[in-house]
């Protein structure tokens, strides 16, 4: 099983807002990153996009030292989702999870890997963090540049009078742009590692 190094971030100008979500992949010599936006969402939801995203990336099982800067998804993928899968995904207090769409998500992802979650402060001087972060305000922008003020106001209005399920499937569905892949191809598909595993088999 090959070790992969994963950093992510994720971020929104708003809170609720056009958001960004991005993410940095490196495995020995190999290195991908992926970014999106989203024209209304929150910065947890992000966080959590990236999580996923990432995550999916991988074709393969893998050995991951995953490094966020949100302890939202830290803590949450770690310590609160047993407990939230155990009551219906509910909290303690018999509320309904928030994000509960993504939560699923990030959970079903981490099942193939082994994962050890770190938590890094945001803006304090980690290369991966800081790139990610560089990659999500891209993504924001990137947003805004595509969608007229009126639309950004519109899909605002719409995530706030969602509910429920439905605001679960708008935001999940409205990611728009397609994660993208930064570095070239041929950073990524070089020839086969010592262990005989192509990065292909990693990185779609």
């Amino acid at each position: 099983m090959q070790t992969v190094v994963i950093h992510t971030d994720g971020g929104c100008h708003g809170n609720p807002g056009p958001g960004g979500w991005a993410a940095v992949l490196k495995c020995g010599p190999h290195r991908r990153e992926l970014t999106g936006g989203v024209p209304a969402t929150t910065n947890n939801r992000m966080e959590l996009q990236a999580a996923i995203e990432a995550l999916n990336a991988l074709k393969r099982p893998c050995a991951v030292e995953f490094y966020t800067d949100s302890k939202y998804v830290r803590d949450g993928i770690t310590t609160w989702v047993a407990g939230w899968k155990r009551n219906g995904w509910r909290t303690k207090t018999k509320e309904p999870v928030k994000n509960v769409d993504l939560w699923r998500q990030l959970e079903t992802a981490t099942v193939r890997h082994l994962i050890h979650w770190h938590w890094v402060k945001g803006h304090a001087g980690n290369g991966g963090n800081e790139r990610c972060d560089e990659l999500a305000q891209r993504a924001i922008d990137a947003v805004k540049r595509t969608h007229p003020p009126a639309d950004l106001k519109a899909s605002l209005r719409r995530f706030l009078s969602s509910t429920g399920a439905a605001a679960a499937a708008e935001t999940s569905n409205s990611k728009g742009q397609n994660p993208r892949n930064i570095q070239a191809p041929s950073d990524l598909f070089g020839p086969a590692t010592a262990g005989g595993a192509h990065p292909g088999e990693m990185f779609p």
